[in-house]
């Protein structure tokens, strides 16, 4: 963990300055489709744990799949300084994340390690995903929760 830890509080300080070439609007319309790619990897899960979609296994082992490589990327990038909500229209990142970078960074590595092992824990029948779905779901509530605007 300290090691994702000190990776991604690294990559905040290092990837903004390769960032710094692109517009905060080029910066934000990248983020929002990231964390729009998770969401749409989220949502057939979700559905096939409620039971709203037929369990699919090569389906729910794909979509964690895709989770797990997305939670992987070195995202500090699509959290340049300018880009809070407030700076650029239509952010709902708040200034926390530039305040307090290190917590920050340790909340996306959990979601790093919620994601990791997922695309195999969900095979073996539609009562394995629930569980998977509660570690990202967790990791995921609380970096908005300290780090995104109220929706």
């Amino acid at each position: 963990m300290r090691r994702i830890t000190t990776a991604a509080l690294a990559s905040l300080f290092i990837l903004p300055a390769i960032a710094g070439a692109q517009s905060a609007e080029d910066i934000l319309e990248a983020r929002q489709g990231f964390m729009k790619m998770l969401s749409l990897n989220m949502a057939p899960l979700a559905a096939m744990a409620k039971g709203e979609m037929p369990y699919d296994e090569a389906a729910a082992s794909l979509a964690a799949a895709n989770i797990e490589a997305l939670s992987g990327y070195a995202a500090a990038g699509l959290f340049t300084p300018g880009t809070a909500n407030g700076e650029v229209e239509d952010s709902d990142a708040l200034p926390a994340i530039w305040e307090k970078p290190e917590q920050f960074a340790q909340e996306y590595a959990a979601l790093g390690e919620a994601a990791a092992g997922a695309s195999e824990a969900v095979k073996g029948g539609q009562g394995n995903i629930g569980p998977v779905l509660q570690k990202l779901g967790g990791a995921c509530k609380d970096c908005h929760d300290d780090f995104r605007k109220p929706q």
